[in-house]
C-alpha cells in the first residue's frame, strides 16, 4: 500500500451537512426482459442505509442488471423502484453514484476528471478546488493528480473512479466488479478506499464473483440465481448456515446451472 493510500486511512474525512434522505431504496415484484426473456424475475428487496450490501451469485444471475435497475440505467419492465417513497428515479439519482468494472475515464489529469464532474454538478470553482484535493487524498492519489488518468494503472484508474464518485457526495453508491481484474495488491487498495468511502456515510452496494471480498466487505449479502432473488442475509449467517440449497452450492464452490 503507498504512503498516500496509508495516510488516508487515518485522516478525517470532511463531508457536507447530508442532503435528503433517499434510501430505503424498495424494488417491489421488479422484472425485467428483453425480447421475451425474463433477466430479472419478481425481485422484492428493500435496501436501508448504513450496511454494506454484497450481492453474491453465478455468472448470468443478474446482479449487474440489478444494480442497474437500481441506478436507474434501465428501467424495470413491471415492479417498482422507490426511494424513501418516492418514484422518481431522477430525483434520487442525484443522490447516488456507480462504479462500473472498466470505468470511462477523460483524456485530462486525473484531478480534472473529478472536477469535471463536479463542475456539471453546478459546483463553484473555489469548492471544487478542495473538493478534487480532499478525493485524491482519500484514494492516496495526490501524487498523481496532474498525470493522465488513461495512463494509470487498472486499479490507480479504478481508484480514481472512486474518488470521482465520493467528490459527488452520493448517499448511495453503486459498484460493479469493481477489483474484477486486478492483481491482489490493487485489489487491497481498492478494498481500502470502498472501505473509507463507507466509513464516510456511504451506503455501498456491490457486486462481486470473490467470496473472500464479500467475507472482508459484507455486512449484508444478497445471493441471486437465474434472475431470482434467493436470500437477503446478514453476512455472518449466510456464510455459516445459508438457507438455499444453491447458496451452500455456490459457497462450496460448485457449479450452478
Amino acid at each position: 500500500m503507498n504512503a498516500d493510500l496509508a495516510l488516508a486511512m487515518t485522516a478525517p474525512i470532511s463531508r457536507a451537512a447530508p442532503a435528503e434522505a433517499t434510501l430505503p431504496l424498495v424494488a417491489c415484484s421488479v422484472c425485467y426482459q428483453v425480447q421475451g426473456e425474463t433477466l430479472i424475475d419478481d425481485l422484492t428487496v428493500t435496501l436501508d442505509s448504513g450496511r454494506r450490501t454484497v450481492v453474491l451469485g453465478p455468472n448470468g444471475a443478474g446482479k449487474s442488471l440489478f444494480l442497474r435497475l437500481c441506478h436507474g440505467l434501465i428501467l424495470p419492465t413491471s415492479g417498482s423502484l422507490t426511494w424513501a417513497g418516492n418514484e422518481q428515479a431522477d430525483v434520487a439519482r442525484r443522490h447516488q453514484a456507480m462504479v462500473f468494472q472498466k470505468p470511462v475515464h477523460l483524456r485530462r489529469s486525473a484531478a480534472a476528471n473529478i472536477d469535471y464532474a463536479l463542475r456539471r454538478q453546478g459546483m463553484a470553482r473555489d469548492a471544487r478546488h478542495k473538493r478534487v484535493d480532499d478525493a485524491l487524498a482519500l484514494a492516496g492519489l495526490t501524487a498523481l493528480a496532474d498525470r493522465s488518468a488513461r495512463v494509470l494503472s487498472g486499479g490507480e484508474q479504478q481508484r480514481l473512479a472512486l474518488a470521482r464518485a465520493w467528490a459527488t457526495e452520493p448517499q448511495v453508491l453503486f459498484l460493479d466488479e469493481p477489483t474484477a481484474s486486478l492483481d491482489p495488491t490493487a485489489t487491497r487498495a481498492v478494498e481500502t478506499v470502498v472501505a473509507q468511502i463507507h466509513r464516510a456515510g456511504v451506503k455501498i452496494v456491490m457486486t462481486t464473483h470473490d467470496l473472500g471480498q464479500a467475507r472482508r466487505l459484507a455486512d449484508d449479502v444478497i445471493f441471486m440465481h437465474q434472475g431470482r432473488l434467493l436470500e437477503k442475509q446478514p453476512a455472518d449467517a449466510f456464510f455459516e448456515q445459508p438457507q438455499t440449497a444453491e447458496a451452500a452450492a455456490f459457497i462450496k464452490g460448485e457449479l450452478l446451472w
